[in-house]
């Protein structure tokens, strides 16, 4: 048993190592699905810029979501990618550190972000005559500020926390990234305080946000279904149905992992499920939005310099 974590100079990420036959074949798929998730993104910032008709608190709202899908997603997969080639898998003490700082403090970031997005969409819906007085820009602003800054503090404190903890001989992390269960794997004796403060942020950056969500979609929900016509109805529920297929495919994939029971962890599927929550959502939330968003489909055509059906028949008849 080693004395203190200063002995330990580096890690070694397993990642998928225990595959060597398939490292190739995942080293395309995650390049593929990498530079699809930041062209993705990209696209999304771009036309909410440069079409004035979503200069809107909602597309601003995911212009940033797009930004810092980004910032998540690029500090795990090209780092994964480097480990799938590399016959050193090693990554040093400081970049084990840095990595799971930067990756708790995004995903609380967009935990608080999507609560803002939900909220935003309950004034729109629930408070139509106050939309513009209340969602000013100085409040949007704000809003993404804070989501920004609201988890640094305890979710640099869970990284110190971890990473001043006595290790033991092997430096093995049977993962492709410093994740927080596969890091505590790691530590020497008692781990109870780094799961109760890992808890803790869970409930305080996760599910406090998701309850606010599940709240503002409760009203939402009441006062779409008062609504008397069909269509009304549909173009009501049409302008949150992107964001919260969103909530459900991040909160859904995170749980999976997050709020297991211990005696139920396993090192080997965890790893597997987190596939889901660090991929998969990055890589969605652009094609969700751009699919079933019409006001993004049409600024993408315009964006790309795609004729609309519309215009196609116009110039025909012309």
């Amino acid at each position: 048993m080693r004395g203190n974590q200063s002995i330990v100079k580096n890690f070694l990420l397993l990642g998928f190592s225990n595959l060597p036959g398939l490292e190739g074949l995942f080293f395309s798929i995650f390049l593929m699905v990498y530079l699809l998730t930041l062209i993705g993104n990209m696209l999304i910032m771009i036309i909410t810029l440069a079409d004035q008709a979503l200069h809107s608190p909602m597309y601003f709202f995911l212009r940033n979501l797009s930004f810092l899908e980004i910032c998540y997603t690029s500090v795990i997969i090209p780092n994964m990618l480097d480990n799938l080639l590399a016959e050193d898998k090693t990554i040093s003490f400081t970049a084990c550190a840095f990595q799971m700082s930067i990756f708790l403090i995004t995903g609380a970031a967009e935990c608080f972000l999507l609560a803002a997005m939900a909220y935003d969409r309950y004034v729109a819906i629930c408070q139509p005559l106050h939309y513009v007085l209340i969602m000013n820009k100085k409040v949007c602003f704000g809003l993404v500020v804070a989501s920004w800054l609201a988890g640094i503090p305890m979710q640099l404190g869970q990284t110190v926390l971890v990473f001043t903890s006595c290790f033991c001989d092997s430096n093995k992390i049977n993962h492709f990234f410093c994740d927080i269960p596969a890091v505590l794997n790691l530590i020497c004796g008692d781990t109870s305080i780094n799961e109760q403060v890992a808890l803790m942020e869970v409930v305080l950056l996760a599910l406090i946000p998701f309850a606010l969500i599940l709240t503002s979609y409760v009203c939402i929900t009441s006062t779409i279904l008062k609504i008397p016509s069909v269509e009304g109805r549909r173009k009501a529920f049409s302008t949150c149905s992107s964001h919260l297929l969103v909530v459900l495919v991040f909160y859904g994939s995170g749980m999976t992992v997050y709020l297991k029971p211990k005696s139920s962890h396993s090192l080997d599927t965890d790893k597997l499920l987190s596939l889901f929550y660090t991929i998969l959502p990055p890589l969605l939330n652009p094609l969700i939005y751009s699919l079933r968003n019409r006001e993004v489909h049409v600024a993408l055509r315009k964006v790309l310099l795609v004729p609309s059906l519309h215009e196609t028949v116009g110039h025909k008849n012309n």
